[in-house]
This record gives C-alpha cells, structure tokens and sequence, in this order.
C-alpha cells in the first residue's frame, strides 16, 4: 500500500482501524461511497466530517476526480473497512477546492464565493481555515470508511453518464418543472426548483476535470438553469446576486444575451447606470430584435436619472 520516494518520505502512510470484511477489485466506472474525516497531520484538528454535512462522498473511478489520491486509496480497501491515511501535502493541494464545493453545496448560489483568481487574491474561499491550509499546505490526515462498492454494470447510470440526448431530456425535465411554476407565477418554487438544479449541476462538475469535455458539456447545462435562477432573484429584488450569476454565465460565454439583458436589468434597479446601459447596448448588438426593447430601457434610465437629478436640485435648495 504504502509508496516508496526516492528520499525515502512516504507520501501514503495507512493505519487500519477495521479490516472490513470483502475486498472486492475495483474497475473504472466502479462507484464508490464512503464517509470521511480530513485532519491536519500535524495537529490532528478537524478540517471536515461528511456525517456532519450528512452525506457520504461519492465517487466514480476513472473520471478524473480533482483529489486523485483519493482514487488511490480507496482501491485499497475493503468493503466497510476503516482506515487512517496520512498523505504528504504535495497529494492534498487541491483539497481546499473540493471542501469548499462540498461545504457549499446546499448554499444558495448568491451566498456561495466564487474561486476565480482574482476573487482568491482579495477575499478569500470564504472558509478562514480554508485560506489557511490554502497559504499554509501540510500532511492532512483522511479517515475513511468505505460503505459501498458498485461495479459498473451494478447501478442505474446518472445523468453526467447519460447520452447528449439522455443527459438533454433530463435537464429538459427540470427546467420545465420550473418553467410551469414560473409560469403560474410560484415564482418561490420557480426559485426553489432552478436552485437545487443548479446544486446538482455542480456536484455533476466536482467529479471531472475542470474544462475537459466533460465539464464544458456539464457547464452549458448549468448556463440556463443559473439564468432561470437569476430570473427569479431579479424579481426579488435581489440585484447583485444576479449580477453574479451573470458574471459567471458570460465568463464562459460572453455573447449570452440573456446574461447580458438579465445583468443590465439588475444593474438599473441597483442603479449602477453606466454599467447597465452598456449591457443593454451589447445585448443589443448582439440580437437586433431586442431594439424597442432596450430603447425602452435606455428611456428608463433617463427619466430616473432627470428625476433623480430634480430631487438632488430640490435637497440642495434646502439646505441653503
């Protein structure tokens, strides 16, 4: 089990704690479940427990988890077995990235940070001890207890298995189901629905390599279920969440015009009227029909702006 370097450090220590009681050959396609629990070596302070977020990881092998030597150490374990596995910092350095996507996970999107670069740089995961394994890296410490082992011909496929058109009837499914309450005006359920699509998207995402095929395919599904969520928190009045939404739809298509109008509205109602006549104007340029429109829109803004302009007038008047 346990690899050899060259400087005779080893980057994979294990400790059995329950033997379990079936070692069963694990496949590619193989679906796994297990609980664990990620410490700091050299401390031994809790990072995270999968029963106190109720949920047991899962995983398929062979899809390019982001945590590879998470793959590797359950392909050596048995069915039910519990194990400590003290793994070198160098094998954990995404670990701070797949913590936070299981921590938000149930989080509304608006209340969920996003990681690009620069959002790292100034603010952080949004996790305190997070950034600190993040700008700190050490041996961490995962225990494990491997609960399920499904070959691949053993369980129903999911929906990142699906066929193109498997995987479009599915999502066409949820987005209707939202579609009809929206419609009816249940726009509470609308949101309800939209939103744990979008969590489940994303959980989809976690288990491949960000940017491969397989994540774009999965990204563009999400794209339309994060607009139709946006929708919703426009009509709440909730302008910046939607601004964020549609950060992140045009960051990965920048010609989306329905990112682009839903974004322009959101920066009128928080008046922000620089930013939302430009939107308006390239979402213009981008769909002719939009014309009357955004003239209607860009008309709008100016009004609020002279009325805004009459009351700052009228407020200076009296204060002299």
């Amino acid at each position: 089990m346990e690899h050899q370097e060259k400087n005779d450090v080893q980057p994979i220590r294990k400790e059995i704690i329950n033997p379990g009681n079936k070692y069963i050959e694990l496949i590619p396609g193989t679906r796994v479940k297990f609980h664990f629990q990620t410490r700091r070596a050299k401390d031994s302070r809790l990072v995270d427990d999968s029963r106190v977020m109720n949920k047991p990881m899962e995983l398929v092998l062979g899809k390019k988890f982001k945590l590879e030597v998470w793959e590797v150490i359950v392909q050596k374990m048995s069915l039910n077995e519990v194990a400590k596995f003290t793994v070198h910092k160098t094998l954990c350095a995404q670990y701070p990235f797949i913590s936070k996507t299981l921590r938000d996970i149930g989080k509304k999107p608006e209340e969920r940070r996003h990681c690009c670069g620069m959002t790292l740089q100034n603010e952080g995961m949004g996790y305190e001890d997070l950034d600190d394994l993040l700008q700190h890296p050490c041996d961490l410490e995962f225990t494990l207890e491997l609960t399920s082992i499904e070959l691949p011909e053993e369980y129903e496929k999911e929906r990142w298995q699906m066929s193109d058109d498997e995987k479009m009837l599915a999502t066409n499914t949820l987005r209707e189901r939202g579609n009809k309450f929206y419609k009816a005006n249940l726009i509470s359920e609308a949101e309800t629905c939209y939103r744990e699509a979008v969590g489940m998207i994303e959980q989809l995402m976690l288990k491949e390599k960000p940017h491969d095929a397989e994540w774009q395919e999965l990204a563009s599904i999400k794209a339309p279920l994060l607009l139709n969520y946006a929708q919703c928190r426009l009509l709440a009045g909730d302008f910046y969440a939607v601004i964020e939404h549609c950060n992140e739809v045009l960051a990965l298509d920048p010609r989306n015009v329905k990112a682009l109008f839903r974004r322009a509205k959101a920066h009128a109602g928080a008046w922000n009227p620089t930013q939302a006549k430009r939107d308006f104007i390239d979402a213009l340029a981008l769909d002719a029909s939009l014309k009357a429109t955004v003239a209607k829109e860009l008309k709008s803004l100016e009004d609020q702006q002279h009325e805004r302009n009459v009351q700052d007038r009228l407020h200076m008047q009296k204060l002299f």
